[in-house]
C-alpha cells in the first residue's frame, strides 16, 4: 500500500499529519509519530505577542545598562526567563529537520503583518520546510468591518509568503461572508495551502462564580462536518493544497476527508486522548480501508465525493438543506 501524498508541493510518506500542538514540542515525540505512520509534522505554534514581549524585554534591559560598565551585561537574565525563548524554538526546528526524514512544518500564530516577517525567516532558516500561518483574530470591536478583517488576513499572507522561499499555509476560520471567495484571495496573496479549519477559542461563563471561564475542548467527530463542506466545495477549484482538521479520531474520519477532496488530514486531539500511538491506528485503519475495495493508494479516492465530482453536487447546497428538513419531518 502506497500512501505517498503531495502537500504544498512537498512529498510525504502519507496523507495523515500531527498537527500543531504541545505533544509536538519534544524531539523525542516527533521522532516516535514518524515512526507509527505520520507523514509531516507540525511544530508548537509561536505566538506574536510571545516574540514581541521577548523583544521588548531586551530592549528594556539593553537600554537600562546603557550607561553602566561593561560587567553589567552579567546582570542580564538568562533567556529562559523571557516570555518566550525564541532560540530554543528554533533550535528544536533545526533539530527536528535534522533528524526526521518526513517534512518539519513550523508555525506561527498572529494577527498582524508586521509581527511575523523576521521569524518566519528565522524558520526557513533553520530548517522549516514548510510554514503554517495560525491567523487568529477575533473582530471583537463592532466598527471593524468585514473588509477590514479580510485586508488584515492577506496583508499577514502577502507580507509572509514575500519574505521566504518555502511554501506557506494559511490555517482559517470559516468565519467570512464568502469562504470560497476568501479561499481565492489568499491563493492570490501566496498562500500555497489552506487548512480548515480553526477552532477559535470559546470561553464559557460560571453562573455560580460570576465569572468568565477559560478552557479549550479537544474537538469531537461531529465537527467535523463543517470543514468537509467547505473541503468539498473547493477541491479542484483552487490552485493550493487542501488540508483538513478538527473531529479527526477513527481511520474512517480520515477517509471521509480525502473522498471530500483533502490533500492531507491533520490531528492532534486524537492524539491527546489516545496517545502518539494512535497515529499507527490511523495509518492502518487507512490501509485496511483503502485494501480491503482493491485501492492502491488514497489518490484512488481523493475528492471522488467533492463538490465538482459528486453525482448530485446539490448535496452540498442549500437544496438539500431544504430536502434533509422536509425528509426528516416524515421520519
Amino acid at each position: 500500500m502506497d500512501l505517498t501524498t503531495t502537500y504544498l508541493g512537498l512529498t510525504l510518506t502519507s496523507p495523515l499529519v500531527a498537527s500543531a500542538g504541545p505533544l509536538n514540542s519534544k524531539l523525542d515525540n516527533l521522532k516516535l509519530l514518524e515512526g507509527h505512520g505520520a507523514g509531516a509534522v507540525v511544530l508548537p505554534s509561536v505566538f506574536e505577542e510571545q516574540i514581541v514581549r521577548e523583544q521588548a524585554l531586551i530592549e528594556d534591559l539593553v537600554d537600562s545598562g546603557a550607561d553602566s560598565f561593561g560587567e553589567a551585561l552579567s546582570y542580564f537574565p538568562a533567556q529562559t526567563s523571557y516570555a518566550f525563548d525564541t532560540s530554543r524554538h528554533l533550535c528544536l526546528i533545526e533539530n527536528a529537520a535534522t533528524a526526521l526524514e518526513i517534512p518539519v512544518i513550523a508555525s506561527l500564530n498572529g494577527v498582524t503583518d508586521s509581527g511575523w516577517v523576521d521569524y518566519a525567516h528565522d524558520m526557513e532558516s533553520a530548517g522549516a520546510q514548510a510554514l503554517e500561518l495560525n491567523i487568529y483574530f477575533i473582530p471583537s470591536d463592532p466598527t471593524v468591518d468585514g473588509g477590514d478583517v479580510e485586508r488584515r488576513y492577506l496583508d499577514i499572507v502577502h507580507a509572509v509568503a514575500s519574505a521566504v522561499k518555502i511554501p506557506v499555509a494559511v490555517k482559517i476560520g470559516p468565519y467570512f461572508s464568502s469562504p470560497g471567495n476568501m479561499a481565492v484571495k489568499l491563493v492570490e496573496a501566496g498562500a500555497s495551502g489552506l487548512v480548515l479549519f480553526n477552532r477559535f477559542y470559546q470561553p464559557d461563563i460560571d453562573p455560580m462564580r460570576l465569572s468568565v471561564e477559560t478552557s479549550l475542548d479537544l474537538s469531537h467527530a461531529y465537527e467535523m462536518r463543517l470543514p468537509v463542506l467547505w473541503i468539498g466545495v473547493l477541491a479542484g477549484r483552487i490552485d493550493a493544497s487542501l488540508a483538513a482538521t478538527t473531529g479527526v479520531e477513527r481511520a474512517e474520519d480520515v477517509v471521509k476527508y480525502l473522498l471530500a477532496g483533502a490533500d492531507v488530514v491533520m490531528t492532534t486531539s486524537s492524539l491527546l486522548r489516545n496517545g502518539l500511538s494512535h497515529m499507527r491506528v490511523l495509518s492502518d485503519g487507512l490501509k485496511d480501508w483503502l485494501g480491503t475495495r482493491g485501492l492502491n493508494s488514497p489518490d484512488d479516492i481523493r475528492g471522488k465525493l467533492s463538490h465538482g465530482n459528486v453525482a448530485d453536487p446539490e448535496a452540498y447546497e442549500r437544496a438539500n438543506y431544504i430536502r434533509t428538513l422536509q425528509d426528516f419531518g416524515l421520519k
